[in-house]
């Protein structure tokens, strides 16, 4: 079995303890690595088929810090054909309702262009915002998670999310 690379970046520590609760509804660290993207370099992408990405919004529809550094250098090296990668972030849809989960639409949207498949869109069902970068065709690119307002529903989505991965992934 592949395994999959998750590459997180985290302010407040929410990003790495969602990647955390990913690894386990995985099956654990013999299926996801965990790799933090102020520690990671163009290379460690190329060990991986099926790539996980999270990265929070902040401010206002910004890069969190390290991703925004890795966003102009690194990714830009990166050949993602025939990779599929998946995306989640955690964001507020009350506080910052105009670009709730901008900073998944950005990595996307980069990463598809050099070459990487979307896998495991999320509805925009259940969520209460204005606009975001995150969304294409009604829905998000990836999951999205409201940790201000809906902690309470993190689990199941982690879940439902997970289990649409591992069908795709073959996992």
């Amino acid at each position: 079995m592949m395994m999959i690379g998750l590459f997180y970046g985290t302010q407040t520590g929410n990003t790495e303890t969602i990647a955390e609760q990913i690894q386990v509804a995985f099956g654990g660290d013999g299926i996801v690595t965990l790799h933090e993207i102020s520690d990671s370099d163009a290379s460690t992408f190329g060990q991986y088929q099926q790539i996980i990405i999270g990265c929070p919004t902040w401010n206002i529809g910004e890069l969190q810090s390290d991703w925004d550094d890795f966003y102009e250098g690194d990714l830009n090296q990166i050949d993602f054909s025939g990779k599929q990668v998946a995306y989640f972030g955690p964001g507020d849809q009350v506080g910052y309702s105009d670009n709730f989960q901008d900073a998944m639409g950005l990595l996307e949207e980069k990463i598809s262009g050099l070459g990487g498949e979307t896998v495991g869109h999320w509805p925009t069902d259940g969520y209460e915002h204005d606009a975001s970068k995150a969304v294409k065709n009604g829905k998000f690119v990836g999951l999205a998670l409201d940790e201000d307002n809906q902690p309470e529903l993190t689990d199941s989505r982690i879940q439902a999310w997970v289990g649409e991965l591992k069908l795709i992934f073959g996992v």
